[in-house]
């Protein structure tokens, strides 16, 4: 890796973990940011992604986007990005890797279902819920629970959209533990997690929702910035396959937003001359992201996103499905909990809100299809 910046996350500097390791026992030379995005990528909770809601719920067709795809096409972005601003790109990665493991199965309508079924208990947050899987449910080691990930990571994670000034009563039980200084922005590796989440969904949805049949060109071309770069790329490749069209037309605009990152983000550590990863939690502001061109540009096409596909009806239509499959099972399970699976029964607390949150822990790690399956029995 090249030369790190004196603002970037340092392996060796960090905080630590929750639990002390015999560092003897380590395998390979890897250091502590390297280990987390390893411990990850070996988890059942990051397995399950390939079988959760990204946009299209069980869709039936194999190149529809999951939260699996989704987290790896975040990754290649996030690193991106991290390498060219000389960040940790391990620490980057992992945080990409990581960010939708909290995410219940179907997506929002699966949330938002948790939600309303925990309204008395303190409701839902699937990032919340993102680090109960990694602190608290992961229990491959004999020694401590969870994945015993680095405090950067946890906390990176815990201030996925910046700082938080009213955590919901699952971050706060883990802010007890962790102490993640909610109040100040995370790293900047962190906060180019973030971007690069909004790069690739903002992007990825389009091609998915064109595939499906519920977007066309054409409407996306009712926004001016993506009609011009439209009508540039069928200028340069004229008389070539439509489908390579519109991939080229997603690619160039990935590239445009990331190299927008990149000299916003340039502009705005040399503005405030930080110089260590605290000065950027002390920042007071984001100074990874967007320009404020790029911001106003994304805002509008994400506007458009939910006003013609997230919020299509077809797409409605199967949201209220999948809402009421989580809603019934929730209900089922909190009638009859011999109804769950023995490893999860043998651990359900006797009094509220400890019972409620268990079996929206076991529920929200569900894949689309085990939930499909589990309402089916029930």
């Amino acid at each position: 890796m090249a030369h790190k910046a004196s603002f970037a996350s340092f392996p060796h500097k960090s905080v630590g973990r929750l639990f002390t390791e015999n560092e003897s026992e380590i395998r390979g030379p890897r250091n502590m940011f390297q280990r987390d995005r390893d411990r990850i990528i070996h988890s059942i909770s990051f397995r399950r992604l390939r079988h959760k809601t990204q946009v299209f719920i069980a869709p039936d067709g194999d190149h529809y986007r999951v939260r699996l795809t989704h987290s790896l096409e975040v990754a290649q972005i996030g690193r991106t990005i991290a390498r060219a601003l000389h960040l940790d790109e391990d620490l980057t990665e992992a945080l990409c890797l990581a960010h939708d493991i909290g995410h219940p199965p179907f997506g929002h309508a699966g949330e938002d279902a948790l939600n309303g079924a925990l309204q008395s208990f303190g409701g839902f947050d699937h990032n919340a819920q993102t680090l109960r899987n990694l602190m608290i449910i992961e229990k491959p080691y004999p020694l401590w629970r969870g994945l015993n990930l680095s405090w950067e990571l946890l906390e990176g994670l815990a201030k996925h959209n910046g700082p938080i000034a009213e955590p919901s009563w699952a971050l706060e039980e883990l802010d007890e533990i962790a102490d993640f200084r909610l109040s100040t922005w995370p790293s900047l590796e962190a906060q180019i997690a973030a971007v690069a989440d909004d790069i690739a969904y903002d992007n990825h949805d389009i091609d998915d929702g064109i595939r499906a049949g519920l977007l066309t060109i054409e409407q996306l071309c009712e926004l001016p910035f993506i009609r011009s770069r439209w009508d540039q790329i069928n200028k340069q490749y004229a008389g070539h396959d439509r489908g390579q069209l519109i991939f080229e037309l997603i690619r160039q605009q990935i590239g445009i937003m990331v190299n927008d990152v990149i000299a916003a983000t340039s502009a705005r550590l040399e503005k405030s001359a930080v110089e260590r990863v605290d000065d950027v939690r002390n920042a007071g502001f984001m100074i990874g992201g967007f320009s404020e061109e790029m911001a106003e540009q994304e805002r509008i096409l994400k506007k458009f996103m939910y006003e013609n596909l997230y919020h299509h009806k077809a797409q409605l239509s199967e949201a209220n499905k999948a809402h009421d499959i989580i809603a019934k099972l929730y209900h089922a399970y909190d009638r009859e909990p011999r109804k769950m699976p023995e490893d999860w029964l043998k651990n359900l607390p006797d009094s509220q809100p400890q019972k409620a949150r268990h079996i929206c822990d076991f529920i929200a790690g569900m894949t689309d299809r085990y939930a499909q399956n589990c309402f089916r029995k029930l």
